[in-house]
């Protein structure tokens, strides 16, 4: 009877197996129709993921020190206006007052638009980030035989066995590294101030 048992359960076992996804003896990559994919992962931990975030970061806070010089010389500016104030005509005054008025609308909408471009490119980066590793997926996909990558964020239920980001993680890094230089149109307009 305990013999039968076993039997069966050898049984039950090798039919798992045979359900699950196999690995392919020469490149270490799993076999199966449907593969997951985490895009966060992907581009958080791989190197190309990591440089396009630094060289963001750095627009952005090569932004911000530009937008403070500019924010204390208009300070300045204004201070020294209003220094001159009493040695001035009504007339005079109204005058330099409202040229700086204009001066100080023409950089708040060029840092407006400086940072909202910063924030496309920002919005951007995920799909050309996706465009530069599509090679590489696409090459896992064929290895493992695979018909389709899926999100991960979006399968209510899977088994670990399909997931391929830590190869392509792996992969990207081999055969991108940190990717291409950065475009110069990416990079935030310069906002000088009016003397």
């Amino acid at each position: 009877m305990h013999g039968f048992r076993g039997v069966i359960q050898l049984v039950i076992a090798l039919t798992m197996m045979a359900c699950l996804p196999a690995l392919s003896q020469n490149t270490g990559v799993v076999q199966s129709d449907i593969l997951l994919l985490d895009p966060d992962r992907l581009f958080t931990e791989t190197q190309l993921g990591q440089r396009i975030n630094r060289d963001y970061l750095a627009k952005r806070e090569k932004l911000i020190a530009q937008n403070d010089k500019i924010a204390a010389e208009l300070e300045a500016e204004e201070l020294s206006l209003t220094e001159k104030r009493a040695g001035l005509s009504p007339e005079e005054f109204r005058e330099l007052a409202d040229a700086f008025d204009v001066k100080v609308q023409e950089i708040r909408r060029d840092s407006e638009r400086a940072v909202r471009e910063l924030e496309r490119s920002r919005d951007r980066a995920p799909v050309t980030f996706m465009r530069i590793v599509e090679p590489v997926l696409v090459q896992l996909m064929r290895e493992s035989g695979g018909a389709v990558i899926l999100d991960v964020r979006s399968v209510l239920l899977r088994a670990d066995v399909v997931d391929i980001t830590s190869v392509a993680i792996r992969r990207v890094d081999a055969e991108i590294g940190n990717g291409l230089p950065v475009q110069q149109d990416d990079a935030p307009q310069e906002i000088e101030p009016e003397n």
